[in-house]
């Protein structure tokens, strides 16, 4: 089926994105919002816009009877969710296949498989894809968690089964610390995702955050090469690169072979991302999950390949088979991207929603800006704080570096605290330039080095 039309089942910058492309492909767009994003930049650009209710997310951008029924009444071919909100959500998957309109991403079955991390570290065994040790499915028992903690040591981590973002997971250095984090994560886990399952993971210490991007058609399969996004705050990612520097060839092409047989076992079909922590010090990597949408930090990867992945998802999700094979992927130069977000960080991360009185964006050879932002916009305070990405290509990873302080340096955002000044001080640190750093690094770096530049105090860091 040719997609003709589209809604947008999201908000922010990533509808944006979604809109440029669906422009490009020559695809009429529909976007959904609340009541508190009338204004916003998406509403703007798209063809036609669809109130779905009051500014709360589980009464807009989570209801997918809301969404479903603005589809509907719009006449769409195709719904792209995005990320975040429903984008992973099986059963809003199957809501819009059962309407009659196309899911722009994988089956809601797919979605289930791979969405549940207890499965799809199965499906990863399957495939030959090694897996962090630790238990082999949902935990059942407090009993079943002491057996496998005995059996894989301390410190180990809690992981909820369902959903993301560093939600429902806790690290337990004893056996005190296992039964008393036990019950907090699934509770954070089922208010989260509505579903309190569990599972243990062994910590893999001074890891590294590794990820490869792939797409598929069903039938044919091919990875984009890989990420680097371990530079996180509270397990969430504020900077990502593309290629994962001083990763060794030998561990890059068993890294990527790995994402691809996995999401071939499964006969994956649109954008994923596949997981990994990577131990330097053994070489070792091992997987951890699987993403099946479109991700915040796609534009590196398509920085130095030159894929847009908005664009094949939507291509692929309207029956068109994989328009690349894996001879034709080709990684070139490095790409940087710094996560903007409306949050002070000299004062603990507080949100700051506001109105932007002045917006700036650097202009030139390798930069790009995608966001939500422009003059005289006020930033609801309901969502997520994230309202721009600059990404940046150079040749080599020290041009990248110093391109991105001079792109940092003309990006001005006026009417809000943002975290420019966070990456200001990443792209001068002298641990980052030399790529010294692992999942760990930030919140020790942001207690010591960028706590004695802004004067913040470590509590506040």
């Amino acid at each position: 089926m040719t997609i003709r039309s589209l809604l947008v089942a999201n908000r922010g910058e990533i509808a944006v994105r979604i809109i440029k492309a669906a422009k490009v492909l020559g695809i009429r767009t529909v976007q959904v919002h609340s009541a508190a994003d009338a204004d916003m930049l998406a509403v703007k650009l798209a063809d036609a816009a669809v109130d779905i209710g009051s500014p709360a997310p589980k009464k807009s951008y989570l209801n997918i009877e809301a969404v479903v029924n603005a589809a509907k009444a719009a006449g769409v071919d195709a719904v792209h969710p995005g990320y975040g909100f429903l984008s992973e959500n099986a059963d809003f998957a199957d809501a819009v296949e059962a309407a009659g309109m196309i899911f722009i991403g994988p089956k809601g079955d797919a979605i289930r498989l791979l969405g549940d991390k207890v499965a799809a570290r199965a499906v990863a065994a399957k495939a030959g894809v090694p897996t962090v040790p630790g238990s082999a499915g949902r935990l059942a028992t407090i009993e079943e968690a002491r057996a496998v903690a005995a059996k894989t040591g301390f410190p180990i981590m809690i992981k909820a089964s369902a959903g993301g973002g560093g939600r429902g997971i806790r690290i337990a250095a004893d056996l005190a610390d296992l039964e008393r984090h036990l019950p907090q994560a699934s509770a954070e886990a089922l208010a989260a995702f509505g579903d309190g399952g569990l599972y243990l993971e062994k910590v893999i210490t001074k890891a590294r955050h590794v990820e490869v991007q792939i797409l598929g058609d069903g039938q044919n399969f091919v990875h984009c090469f890989e990420r680097e996004c371990s530079l996180q705050r509270r397990r969430q990612k504020v900077w990502e690169e593309a290629p994962s520097f001083l990763l060794p060839a030998d561990v890059r092409t068993r890294l990527c072979a790995s994402a691809v047989a996995l999401v071939r076992e499964v006969g994956y079909r649109g954008a994923g991302t596949v997981e990994y922590l990577y131990d330097e010090a053994t070489g070792e990597f091992y997987f951890i999950e699987v993403n099946t949408r479109i991700q915040v930090e796609h534009p590196v990867t398509e920085m130095i390949t030159g894929i847009d992945l908005v664009e094949e998802m939507i291509r692929i999700a309207g029956g068109a088979p994989l328009s690349i094979r894996q001879a034709d992927v080709a990684a070139e130069g490095h790409a940087i991207e710094c996560r903007i977000n409306a949050e002070d960080p000299a004062r603990g991360f507080m949100p700051a929603p506001g109105t932007i009185s002045k917006l700036s964006v650097p202009q030139g050879e390798g930069i790009r800006f995608d966001t939500m932002l422009y003059e005289g916009y006020t930033i609801p305070p309901f969502y997520d704080s994230l309202i721009g990405k600059l990404i940046v290509w150079a040749e080599t990873r020290e041009a990248c570096l110093e391109r991105l302080r001079g792109a940092l340096e003309g990006l001005v955002i006026e009417g809000i605290p943002t975290t420019i000044p966070l990456h200001l001080a990443l792209a001068a640190d002298a641990s980052v330039a030399r790529g010294a750093f692992d999942t760990r690094f930030l919140e020790q770096w942001l207690e010591t080095e960028f706590a004695a530049k802004t004067g913040a105090t470590a509590e506040v860091a």
